[in-house]
């Protein structure tokens, strides 16, 4: 039989919830839930860790506190852990409205991430694809919801206990399960619903930058000589502290885990740099002097606000924003093209650009790199315009402001995230 004896971990920090909490555990959940209080701030990283040294279930369900089950959603889950107990596996994460709680189901994609060490959504490669509902592998996990084998967790060396917080622990665990022997599966016939908060409702200890000290740290143990695609991008990073991470280099050398070119090659091909999968400077290739074919040229019109997306400035300024204004077919300004290698370039001149560094930056303008990544978008399927670097879809956010300003969102099929490029 499959193993149903789970523990959930929830991370609850409102001060409010304390006694309202304990009372409604102890009239209605009476020795079904156990409350486990930590002394002081862990953060989500070693919250997890202390949650699961009390579980006693044989598997571990990792979910955030802003979650909503969807029906029949753990069985899926528990069979391929019963099946190879070194297989993780995560649901699809549907969509709960942070306005609205409205509840609205997700595309089937995967987990991956760019040279920024920022997780991003992925389209599925047909490769990878047996069956509308079967199992598929992922190379990265969101992280806030997942499952595994309680004894594999402990095994594969749970958490780095060295990061803070939150932010480059679920890239460190994806990396870590398909380096040292495990698989990482996304499991279609379970859904969750998860809030995608706009922003991150608390701050760090004395405002560190958690993120960049766990990327760090995870840069520094796994990514071999890659990491040097990190730091071209962050070389502020380069000589910043990390802590010790003799343990977790040990714990490597130990498992016997395999090299990230490997995953690279194996797990994440579409990550490769050169044919040879050699890093090198710079991080881009040139593809040289010709020009890639352009597929679709015109205005590039939000069906929700029914303007179009121009610069802000001049098409000409480097770095500059771009926003939606009354559509003019006169206006040469208006004019973007759509090319084979998905970028867009606004009046022959600049290229739609996302920040591979803060993915909460709105897009600006900037000089075509030609190498996909931070430029590359699609447009096609529901008329949304997806950006393959940041994972997430470009909306107006205001349709009603003069200011007419864009910026990126969790891809939810709205009519503000809506577009059409018109000749």
């Amino acid at each position: 039989p499959v193993c149903l004896c789970v523990w959930c971990v929830c991370l609850v920090c409102v001060a409010d919830l304390k006694e309202d909490l304990d009372s409604y555990l102890q009239q209605h959940l009476k020795g079904r839930v156990k409350l486990v209080r930590n002394e002081k701030r862990e953060g989500l990283i070693r919250g997890r860790m202390i949650g699961a040294s009390h579980a006693t279930g044989e598997v571990l369900v990792f979910l955030d506190s802003h979650c909503e089950v969807n029906e029949a959603w753990l069985q899926p889950l528990l069979a391929p852990i019963k099946e190879n107990r070194h297989t993780v596996v995560c649901p699809v994460i549907d969509i709960i409205s942070a306005d609205t709680l409205v509840y609205s189901p997700s595309p089937i994609v995967r987990g991956g991430f760019n040279w920024g060490l920022h997780f991003k959504w992925d389209p599925v490669p047909a490769a990878e694809l047996s069956g509308p509902d079967a199992p598929f592998r992922s190379p990265t996990m969101a992280g806030g919801l997942f499952a595994m084998d309680r004894q594999y967790f402990s095994e594969l060396g749970q958490y780095d206990s060295g990061m803070d917080i939150w932010g480059g622990e679920n890239l460190e665990i994806s990396f870590r399960i398909w380096m040292c022997g495990g698989q990482l599966l996304i499991i279609p016939c379970s859904r969750v619903g998860h809030i995608f908060r706009k922003r991150r409702p608390y701050g760090s200890p004395g405002g560190q930058d958690t993120m960049a000290h766990n990327s760090l740290r995870l840069a520094h143990v796994w990514m071999d000589d890659y990491k040097e695609q990190y730091f071209a991008l962050r070389p502020e990073l380069r000589n910043r502290d990390y802590g010790d991470i003799g343990e977790r280099v040990a714990l490597r050398k130990r498992m016997q885990c395999h090299s990230f070119k490997w995953y690279l090659d194996t797990i994440y091909p579409e990550m490769q740099l050169t044919a040879h999968n050699k890093p090198q400077q710079p991080v881009f290739v040139n593809k040289g002097m010709k020009r890639p074919k352009v597929l679709q040229k015109g205005r590039l019109r939000n069906l929700l606000a029914d303007k179009c997306l121009m610069a802000q400035g001049r098409p000409t300024q480097k770095g500059g924003a771009v926003v939606v204004r009354e559509c003019d077919p006169m206006d040469r300004e208006q004019e973007w093209s759509y090319d084979e290698e998905h970028e867009l370039i606004l009046a022959a001149l600049l290229c739609l650009d996302m920040s591979e560094i803060r993915s909460s930056d709105p897009p600006r303008l900037m000089k075509c790199h030609g190498s996909g990544g931070s430029q590359q978008w699609t447009l096609g399927k529901s008329n949304r315009l997806y950006q393959v670097s940041v994972g997430q879809c470009l909306a107006v956010l205001d349709p009603l402001s003069p200011k007419g300003y864009v910026g990126m969102a969790i891809c939810d099929g709205s009519r503000a995230q809506q577009w059409q490029l018109e000749g």
